[in-house]
Formats: C-alpha cells, structure tokens, sequence
C-alpha cells in the first residue's frame, strides 16, 4: 500500500468500503426486519428504517414464543458441548502429538474419519441409541451428538497448533520435576488459547444453528432450542413475520458478537498452524 499511488488508494479504500457495506446489509435488514409490522415487510417499507419502531416484537418473541427459554436451552447445550469438546479434544492431541505409543498414528486417522461423516447421515443410528440409552428429550441427547461430531475438526485444529509449540518446554518442565498432567495443564493448555478459541467457535456455531438433530431428538417443549423454537413461530394460517425477526436476531447476534470478540485468535490460530520454522 505503501507504493502505491494515492488514485489508487482511494480507489482500494472505496471498494473495500462498498465491500463491507454489502456483507453488512444483512444484518442491518434482519434487524429493521425485527422492528417492522408485515404490512411494511411485504412491500411498504421493505430496506427502509421502520416507520414505527415496533419493540413490541421482542416481547412477543420473549414471552408469547418462549424464546428466553429456548435461548438458555441453547446455552446450556452450547456451552456444555464446548466443554466436553475442548476437553477431550485437547487431552487426545497431547497424546498423539507429544506421547509417543504403538497405533497412535492409527488412531489419529481414525479420528480424522469424522471429518467424512455427514453429520445429519447418522441420525438413524443415532436416534435408535439414545432411545435405547433413555437420553431423548434431555440435553444429553444434543450434547452428546454435537461433542462426537465436532472432535475430529478440533483435533485437526489442535494437532496443527500443537505442533508448533516446542518440545524442549516438555523437557525442561519434566526436569523441574513436572508430570505428564503438569506440562499437560501448565505449560500446553496455556499456549493453546488460539486453536481454543478456534475450536470454541467452531464448535457453538455448530451446534447453534443445529436444526435437525434439535427437531428430531428433543420434543418436550421445555427442552427445545432456538432454532426449533424459531421455526415454531410459523403459524399454520396467519404468520406475524416482526417477532420471527426479534427472535433471529436474539439468536444471531451472539453469534456474531462472539466472533467479534475472539477472530484475532482465530487468525492466530491458523497462522500457527500454516508456518513451519
């Protein structure tokens, strides 16, 4: 940028302006969409600002189509996936990175597997164990399935960053009298604060915006998550759009403040994992 001339410039800056604008208009309509009556959503007033701020759609989704239970419910299921991913995520690449063991390559590529397995190909199979198990209709029933289909990509991200952290901490920290769980804990986990907020996000985004396996496996509506719950606010003859409007953005938003929050690591993470040396 530098060399190049101030014309030329201006002109980068426009199109990365026009640019941003384009990939911004979504959101800027889903959330006008939110505050709109459907006389201004079908043709009235459809990119326009609202004519009459309708908050009103917030409360309706909130109370009158429970998406503040449906919201926790995905909380719940969100956070307890990302958890149990990471966990075991990490614990599995310390042993297949800095372990060394018979089958450990084989073992990996068998992780490596999940990364060819639809995730909606499985739920068959799926379904029929967890009602053999007596988990349908508990958060375990999503939990489960989204922890098992998000291992292999976070194993794949962590094997690339795990990787490039130097094995003579290993060394000096077993001298100094670490043990396996202590350089686990003390000297690996920190360092991996990148790949664990790639893996993080990765993983929320998954299951999310899960529809299917949250239709299937979870009836009970006290159990349900947001997307379920927004698709529920579709009525059989008469649909008011302006409350499924408040109740997407109450389920995108999160999403996209908390890659706001945490792309720089995400961008770390993935230079980590691409250069050697």
């Amino acid at each position: 940028m530098k060399n190049t001339g101030k014309g030329a410039r201006i002109a980068i800056y426009i199109g990365l302006i026009f640019w941003a604008l384009i990939n911004l208009f979504p959101v800027y309509w889903m959330f006008t969409f939110s505050l709109k009556n459907n006389a201004e959503i079908f043709g009235e007033n459809v990119i326009g600002l609202p004519q009459h701020w309708l908050w009103s759609n917030y409360t309706s989704a909130l109370k009158t189509g429970h998406m503040a239970k449906y919201f926790l419910n995905s909380a719940i299921v969100a956070t307890a996936t990302i958890l149990i991913t990471l966990g075991v995520a990490l614990m599995a690449t310390f042993a297949l990175t800095r372990m060394i063991w018979k089958q450990r390559k084989n073992l990996n590529k068998f992780f490596m597997l999940g990364l060819t397995i639809p995730i909606h190909a499985s739920i068959v199979p799926v379904y029929v164990t967890l009602s053999r198990l007596h988990l349908l209709n508990t958060y375990w029933a999503l939990i489960i399935p989204y922890s098992a289909f998000s291992l292999s990509m976070a194993i794949l991200v962590c094997t690339g960053f795990m990787n490039e952290i130097p094995r003579e901490l290993d060394e000096s920290a077993c001298i100094d009298g670490c043990s396996t769980w202590g350089i686990f804990l003390r000297i690996i986990v920190p360092l991996m604060k990148p790949a664990v907020a790639t893996v993080g996000i990765y993983t929320f985004l998954q299951c999310w915006n899960e529809l299917m396996f949250a239709n299937i496996f979870i009836s009970k509506t006290a159990l349900k998550t947001l997307p379920v719950g927004v698709q529920a606010l579709s009525g059989q003859y008469t649909t008011e759009w302006g409350p499924i409007g408040a109740a997407l953005v109450l389920a995108t938003f999160p999403t996209l403040l908390l890659y706001v929050f945490l792309s720089k690591k995400i961008q770390d993470s993935f230079v980590a994992g691409a250069v050697k040396g």
